[in-house]
């Protein structure tokens, strides 16, 4: 590291692991990212999101200043801060003086920090008096919230990671931690190694790269969880693993329970499972027999009409037992995003108030209203995401304010969401991207500082808060979002004749953490002994922390006294319903949505990043080959998924991973990045009655042929790498809002160090000219050096710019076979001869010499699946791939994939 290079502690701003991260910069620029190797969350170790965070900390999308629009029909415009924020207050000022406080709301995210969450919170319900202040978090972690204080009292995850360490046996429920927690996998991996007698069941409908490491894998039926932890509970009875000394001392609810479950035996459960009886005996009984047993789950038990009920029923299994309070044993919830943790520990949803107070306790909002120094604080729940948007659309509320998410991509049934926002009087998007699909139907652009420029803390799924520092400073005119969280209160504050000064009197951000933390004292999660000063000196700490401790606390309930009024736990009797939507003859087929394992949420940055594309570069939809082969479809053909309130097309991909009768799409892709809304065209606003998280995991599809014979391929680069990395970004920017345009129309990028757009379209009739010529203007596709040749008898163009010998772009129609070849000349920088004599030849197809690297597989190292295959089929074994391709020697996220492939292998064999 040179003098001019420095190094700041920060952490990684994806996931709820929580990975420390070491960010290289010269203080005015980002230059590397690495783990670091004191952080008790990952010890270094990146995923491959984490270790390419560099490379999307770039400010070509930015949002750089605010902009304003004064109405509708007419574009934003850049104003100053004074101008915005006074806009903004007069706005909210008029809607509240003539239709109340409740008429107005703010949309939040599990991204911001905990200071920012806690300013916002406050803003909401202490100086409007509305408790109309929801989060994205309500979509991912609210029924894991619900579910531990319907039973353990609090919203409280028992275990750490380092119970991973010392667990015999553990049951990993609707979640593929290999591709959405890959640290927390690699873990899980050392400790197989460490003991080869620890057994793991995967409980998923799809053969995740997570399903296919498991000991025994149960694909259940979407929605059955439930009635089979039901079934594993009654073996756990039947055959006499139940600590019955533990639930008569420390639980109640149990005899309830168990009449419940008295006739729900495992053929029962199998029937309604579509599972093997067998396999839920052998399931009930490794768990019930193991010294220590864990459980971990993500969305696809939290994303259900019923997720609480999902999740206190995979609890129950842990108390029927024992098994929690002790080392290696409890039920662990793996939060989604890196901060939503830290969101709800100030209370940041519209049912909660600061430190875990509920709102319906009288004392509780005494308590909060005598910290902030008012007289009382608002007690009916406010508004949660889907009432929200719903409420917005009905007219019922009038403003909203959305920060650090993107709900014009990530509610459920998205035709909703957009009436909404258009239907809204006054919409402002506080952001550090401008292009978000959101961010199209602001009033109001406020630029936010992001990761690598904020300071405050952060709490991951084990909580372990960490404070994270700032390596640059703002870019642009961009400020901090309790800055501009605080400065907007005081402009409203004014306006409303409140003493809103004294209300936000915070010129730091230390201030802020300062009141959240007296906010905590004699809670559940009090961090009285916390500050930045300590954590700075003793590195993250895990709640509660309070005044006078030495250290956090890794394990809670070790002393068997749960967070409860009598401080037992309890036994909660399910619900027995499986999907809110049914299949039928119509709708014959299950959507499951998810992740994928280099992209995170919506992409508005790792959709930055060109490598990150080389896993999965096209959104697709997962299908068994036998549902393909019934509707008389292959793999790779165009196809129209279609639910009971929209339809999109994606490109079919045959997977073993789906059972026959499901169908996968990941939730990543949405209209920045295709011609349609993806996933959440098709999901339904449903909302599980106690947490109000919608059921975003599963829908009821039916699938048929695209017929789109109209195509077009577009692929642009430069010759210059970084001219590359901005010129593509910016290309993609302005290409985003046409892809709507066409029947079907996918925009990613291909390339590492030179990135190339990519944009693939299929059309029902032919591609109007002007159209193209547009796409080929935004492009630089409509310079006088580009190569043509047309074939007008079968409708072929090829449209070619070669600069210094380089393929930089070209555009076909008509055919696109030659894609895989045509990307590979461009990003591996081939030289073009072959291509010249291909560009004016009557064929489209490629040379037959023509060979393609195919999918990466290992992104860090740049291994192809290709030289994986033939190096499986030479005899190589893992230890052999690693030692002479090195897949997966960095990061090993894709280690589960190569074991798959060995697999596949040997059964071949």
């Amino acid at each position: 590291m040179t003098q001019s290079q420095h190094e700041t502690r920060s952490t990684c701003c994806y996931c709820g692991v929580g990975c420390g991260v070491i960010i290289e910069h010269d203080g005015s620029r980002i230059t590397g990212v690495k783990g670091d190797p004191d952080h008790p969350a990952n010890f270094g170790r990146l995923c491959t999101k984490g270790a390419t965070l560099h490379l999307s900390a770039r400010p070509d999308t930015r949002a750089l200043h605010p902009e304003l629009r004064t109405a509708r029909d007419l574009p934003r415009s850049r104003t100053s801060w004074d101008t915005a924020l006074a806009h903004a207050a007069d706005r909210f000022a008029a809607i509240i003086d003539e239709h109340g406080p409740d008429a107005v709301a703010f949309y939040i995210s599990g991204q911001l920090l905990t200071e920012d969450y806690y300013v916002f919170n406050k803003l909401a319900k202490g100086l409007i008096g509305t408790n109309n202040v929801d989060t994205n978090s309500r979509l991912c972690m609210s029924s894991a919230v619900s579910a531990y204080k319907q039973t353990l009292g609090a919203d409280a995850p028992p275990c750490s990671y380092e119970d991973i360490d010392h667990t015999d046996c553990l049951l990993i429920a609707g979640g593929n931690p290999a591709y959405a927690h890959p640290i927390v996998y690699r873990r899980i991996e050392d400790a197989r190694r460490a003991n080869p007698a620890m057994k793991m069941i995967v409980v998923d409908p799809r053969r995740t790269d997570t399903a296919s490491d498991a000991d025994l894998h149960l694909p259940l039926l979407p929605g059955t969880d439930i009635w089979l932890y039901n079934a594993m509970l009654h073996v756990l009875l039947w055959e006499g693993h139940a600590d019955d000394v533990f639930i008569a001392a420390h639980t109640e609810g149990f005899a309830e329970l168990r009449k419940h479950v008295r006739d729900i035996t495992p053929a029962v459960a199998a029937e309604v499972c579509g599972l093997r009886a067998e396999d839920i005996v052998t399931a009930a009984k490794w768990f019930g027999e193991s010294k220590a047993a864990m459980s971990m789950w993500c969305q696809g038990l939290n994303q259900s009409h019923h997720g609480t009920h999902n999740g206190t029923a995979l609890i129950a299994l842990h108390l029927a037992t024992g098994q929690i309070g002790q080392p290696g044993a409890g039920p662990f919830s793996l939060t989604g995003q890196p901060n939503a943790m830290g969101g709800r520990e100030v209370g940041g949803m519209a049912n909660l108030l600061s430190a875990h107070r509920d709102m319906a306790n009288a004392e509780h909002r005494a308590e909060v209203a005598a910290l902030w120094g008012l007289p009382d604080v608002p007690s009916q729940p406010g508004l949660t995401a889907v009432e929200l948007f719903d409420a917005v659309r009905d007219g019922k509320v009038k403003a909203v304010w959305i920060a650090c998410t993107n709900p014009a991509h990530s509610m459920p049934d998205q035709a909703r969401i957009i009436e909404a926002l258009q239907a809204a009087e006054f919409v402002v998007v506080q952001d550090a991207y401008r292009g978000t699909e959101s961010a199209a139907f602001a009033d109001l652009l406020l630029p936010a500082t992001t990761w690598g420029e904020k300071e405050g803390t952060v709490t991951n799924s084990e909580r372990r808060i960490t404070h994270v520092s700032a390596a640059l400073p703002a870019a642009g005119e961009a400020r901090a979002d309790w800055v501009i969280a605080r400065d907007f209160a005081r402009a409203l504050g004014a306006r409303l004749g409140r003493d809103a000064d004294a209300l936000f009197p915070y010129e730091t951000v230390e201030q802020v953490f300062a009141e959240h933390v007296e906010s905590t004292r004699g809670r559940d999660l009090d961090i009285t002994g916390l500050s930045y000063a300590v954590l700075d000196r003793l590195g993250p700490q895990q709640w509660p922390f309070p005044a006078g401790a030495e250290g956090g606390t890794a394990t809670l309930y070790t002393d068997r006294r749960f967070a409860t009024a009598n401080g037992k736990a309890r036994f909660v009797v399910p619900s027995a319903a499986t999907t809110a939507e049914k299949i039928d003859a119509r709708y014959p087929l299950h959507l499951n949505t998810g992740r994928l394992r280099d992209q995170w949420h919506c992409m508005s940055r790792t959709g930055q990043v060109a490598r990150l594309y080389s896993h999965v570069d096209e959104p697709r939809v997962e299908v068994h080959a036998d549902d393909l082969a019934r509707r008389g479809l292959k793999d790779g053909d165009l196809v129209r998924i279609k639910s009971r309130r929209g339809e999109i097309v994606l490109r079919a991909h045959a997977s073993n991973a789906q059972r026959p009768g499901s169908t996968f799409v990941a939730m990543h892709w949405g209209r920045n990045a295709l011609s349609n809304s993806g996933a959440n065209a098709l999901t339904a606003g449903r909302v599980d009655p106690y947490s109000k998280q919608p059921e975003l995991k599963h829908a009821a599809v039916q699938m048929s042929r695209a017929d789109l014979p109209f195509q077009a391929l577009l692929l642009r680069t430069e010759t210059s790498d970084d001219a590359a990395q901005q010129l593509t970004l910016t290309r993609m920017e302005a290409l985003a809002p046409l892809l709507a345009r066409f029947a079907y129309a996918s925009l990613s990028m291909a390339g590492r160090d030179r990135p190339a757009l990519v944009l693939r379209i299929a059309h029902d009739q032919p591609i109007p000219e002007d159209w193209l010529a547009e796409l080929d203007r935004l492009c630089g596709l409509d310079h006088p050096a580009c190569l043509a040749y047309r074939d007008a008898r079968r409708d072929i163009t090829k449209r070619a710019l070669i600069e210094d010998g380089l393929l930089t772009g070209i555009r076909l129609t008509g055919e696109t076979a030659a894609a895989a070849w045509l990307r590979e000349v461009m990003v591996e920088r081939q030289p073009t001869a072959e291509l010249r004599r291909w560009l004016f030849a009557p064929l489209a197809t490629p040379p037959v010499a023509a060979k393609s690297r195919g999918r990466i597989v290992c992104n860090c190292l740049d291994v192809a699946e290709p030289d994986i295959v033939e190096a499986i089929a030479g005899g190589a074994d893992l230890d052999t791939l690693q030692a002479t391709l090195r897949c997966g020697t960095s990061c090993g996220s894709c280690v589960p994939e190569l074991k798959r492939m060995l697999d596949a292998r040997r059964q071949a064999a």
